[in-house]
């Protein structure tokens, strides 16, 4: 079994400049009153115009992103290369809600399509269904309202947005990962990406739906889709993960008073999520996945099934992936034993990326323990050097 706590292999990418600048963020996310300030007052310094952005480009940001466009993260994505470990490019600019923003995405997200083409630095790409359609339309679907005409109109300029990108994808062979949001939507999301796998998966997954397994809803679905895959002849394409959104879900449905879609507990949402690798694996002549996963437990339990089923570490259909700057030692170290490894490598210009930047510094204090495993590997690494 890999040995997670194998720093060396872990951090051989960073200089110790690099390891002692990440050491001192993930300190200071640890400071739960930091994050919670943090927000309001960097967006009053933008409204103000203080000179903040190259301080937050250099300290958070470049934790976190690749640079302010493909270009940018050339570089990032030939360091992860050196160490056989994938880069997804994702254009992570949020908030914008009209036509000509969710063109320009469209055409933004197409382009790194293209820069993955043939790419073997590159092997995914990846959307948001938000960044191309309004929030409020998928509310309106998802709840089955009756769309007006100029709603239906509005509703056939994002299919033809998707469309584009999955077509765009499906024509240059590069696999594509559809993002998962807010419950709230996520079935008008489910209900676009299950045409877009019906209609481009037919001979491999190109495709990919993303399951959050912090919803208790997730497995049974997941189940009951897998078995449409077999009884329509596709391959359904699956990215894994426990989820981003759990505190506004549990808010929400305690304001308008409905069931809560968050499982009861962390531990049910681990149980459902490594009985869901099991069943992939199991039906993996069927799907394709991607295990988006911090967890070290499942990144286990995924290697275990892996060798129960005698599937080759680099098999073609199974993926690991996290965040970049997050968990490198899960990502070096599967990648050192031969596994397939991607990194999200967000991207985009400084200010439009923050609401991004800010869960990712709220996640390190409410996921259990992240910042503080990051803080231990790095410290044990820093000492492992002085030590030499």
């Amino acid at each position: 079994m890999i040995d997670f706590n194998n720093t060396e292999i872990a951090f051989k990418a960073k200089n110790n400049r690099e390891l002692r600048n990440s050491y001192f963020l993930f300190k200071s996310i640890g400071y739960n009153w930091l994050v919670k300030l943090g927000p309001p007052m960097i967006q009053a310094c933008f409204s103000m115009r203080f000179p903040i952005k190259g301080l937050i480009k250099a300290t958070v940001f470049k934790q976190f992103c690749g640079g302010e466009n493909i270009a940018d993260c050339e570089s990032a994505i030939d360091k992860l290369h050196a160490f056989n470990i994938g880069t997804i490019l994702d254009y992570s600019v949020e908030g914008e809600e009209n036509e000509a923003s969710f063109d320009a995405t469209a055409k933004e997200i197409i382009q790194t399509i293209h820069k993955a083409a043939n790419n073997p630095k590159i092997p995914f790409s990846v959307f948001k269904v938000t960044g191309v359609a309004r929030f409020g339309l998928l509310e309106s679907i998802n709840s089955n309202k009756r769309l007006s005409q100029t709603e239906t109109e509005e509703y056939q300029r994002v299919y033809n947005r998707i469309n584009l990108i999955c077509e765009t994808a499906f024509r240059l062979n590069v696999r594509l990962f559809i993002d998962a949001e807010e419950s709230w939507i996520q079935d008008a999301i489910d209900q676009l990406a299950l045409q877009m796998i019906q209609k481009y998966n037919l001979e491999k997954a190109i495709v990919y739906n993303t399951l959050q397994f912090y919803r208790h809803d997730r497995l049974a679905f997941l189940v009951k889709e897998l078995e449409k895959a077999k009884q329509g002849k596709y391959i359904y394409g699956i990215k894994l993960v426990r989820g981003a959104y759990m505190e506004k879900e549990a808010e929400r449905a305690l304001k308008l008073g409905y069931q809560n879609p968050i499982q009861p507990s962390k531990l049910n949402s681990d149980i459902d999520y490594n009985k869901a690798l099991d069943f992939c694996i199991e039906n993996i002549a069927h799907t394709a996945i991607c295990a988006g996963t911090h967890n070290e437990e499942s990144c286990k339990h995924l290697i275990v099934l892996m060798q129960k089923h005698q599937l080759n570490a680099n098999h073609q259909s199974i993926y690991f992936s996290q965040l970049f700057g997050m968990s490198d030692h899960l990502s070096y170290n599967l990648a050192n034993a031969g596994f397939n490894v991607a990194k999200y490598l967000p991207y985009g210009p400084v200010k439009s990326v923050l609401p991004y930047l800010f869960r990712r510094a709220q996640e390190n204090t409410s996921v259990k323990g992240q910042a503080g495993r990051e803080l231990a590997l790095i410290l044990k690494e820093m000492n492992r050097r002085k030590s030499n």
